[in-house]
């Protein structure tokens, strides 16, 4: 994991199913001018975070917030749609340091079992950034693929990196569980834009002597305001 972060040296990531410990672990590898913003699903540091990483030299945070994917969404740890495990969504404003521009950004991950709780999440996701007029960057674990209600869901206002940017790499399901790799396979997590331009879009495939650094492959993106 170390070894792709210093590589890759993203000026953004959105991560899922982090604990804190994890999440400590990854601040400690990226340099020191990176910094972190999350709270676990549960509250405090209990349970996984939907962390959302930046390069401070680029990028300023200037408000920030947690959500959870349920009818009451202010509510910590709370769940509504028969989904058994908590599920919540993380979002920074920033600025960006170069070009004085602002936009959102938001992370989530949304549930394993239930369509039901992915399609009300998708719908909570949606309202809350129609009222956004910045630009956004959506990254999240999805557990659907494109086709499906929540995807449709969302790109009815946002636009999905992979199928509207120039493709750096092939394709391949983006959750292997430490397996072998699927061409072509089941694209489960995204990265979706609105008032953006997707300069690329990649999945990345690194791994070091057959071991992946997490049983999903990273989705990228390079984008322009």
């Amino acid at each position: 994991m170390a070894q792709l972060l210093l590589q890759e040296l993203p000026a953004l990531l959105g991560t899922q199913e982090g604990l804190y410990g994890q999440i400590s672990d990854i601040a400690h590898d990226l340099p020191d001018h990176y910094d972190w913003i999350g709270l676990g699903r549960l509250g405090g540091s209990h349970d996984e975070f939907m962390a959302v990483f930046f390069d401070t030299h680029r990028l300023e945070p200037l408000e920030f917030d947690h959500e959870w994917l349920s009818d009451t969404p202010k509510v910590v740890g709370s769940r509504s749609w028969g989904n058994n495990v908590v599920r919540m969504v993380t979002w920074v404003r920033f600025a960006d340091r170069l070009t004085g521009k602002q936009f959102v950004a938001v992370n989530t991950h949304f549930d394993h079992e239930s369509a039901n709780a992915r399609l009300r999440g998708a719908e909570v996701v949606r309202d809350r950034l129609q009222a956004q007029t910045l630009p956004v960057v959506l990254t999240g674990d999805f557990n659907d693929v494109p086709g499906s209600p929540a995807h449709t869901t969302l790109t009815a206002g946002l636009a999905d990196t992979w199928l509207t940017g120039p493709r750096t790499t092939p394709a391949y399901g983006t959750f292997h569980g430490f397996g072998p790799l699927v061409p072509d396979g089941p694209r489960i997590d995204w990265i979706l834009t609105r008032g953006a331009t997707v300069e690329a879009a990649a999945i990345n495939t690194f791994q070091r002597n057959g071991q992946f650094p997490t049983d999903h492959l990273p989705v990228q993106a390079s984008i322009s305001f």
